[in-house]
């Protein structure tokens, strides 16, 4: 599988990657990267599960919203809104690994009509392809 890429952006880490400062190249984000409290760290910043919980939610809700659209399976409606929450430990087999949980929540629209879109945002959205067979995600409809 190739993919024609129309987008790409540049990050970095400085320090010690999960402490210390990353950003974007075209300097409009740095954050000040800092390990959770539960991982040892000192909690001062933020950390890489943070960064991919909001990309994932953001990204998912387009994805929906294209599905939607260019599928002609409705209207997502403006209210809609996905919370992900991104959970990282040690794997059995040795390092870590991460899992994902997204709530979905489409105010007023019928069950069988979001199961549908949200199916359809998990075939087309980056992230879901990104971690289908590799992180455990699972989905919840509100």
């Amino acid at each position: 599988m190739t993919t024609d890429v129309k987008y790409s952006t540049g990050a970095y880490a400085t320090g010690g990657g999960r402490n210390g400062l990353a950003g974007l190249d075209d300097g409009k984000l740095t954050v000040r990267m800092a390990s959770p409290a539960a991982l040892g760290g000192d909690d001062k910043g933020h950390n890489p599960e943070e960064l991919f919980a909001i990309g994932y939610a953001a990204c998912f809700l387009g994805a929906m919203r294209f599905a939607a659209s260019s599928e002609n399976l409705g209207t997502v409606p403006d209210d809609a809104t996905v919370h992900s929450e991104v959970g990282i430990g040690p794997r059995s087999d040795g390092g870590f690994g991460l899992t994902v949980k997204l709530k979905v929540s489409m105010p007023d629209t019928d069950r069988g009509l979001v199961e549908k879109i949200v199916e359809r945002g998990h075939f087309i959205c980056p992230y879901s392809n990104a971690t289908q067979g590799n992180i455990d995600v699972t989905t919840e409809i509100a």
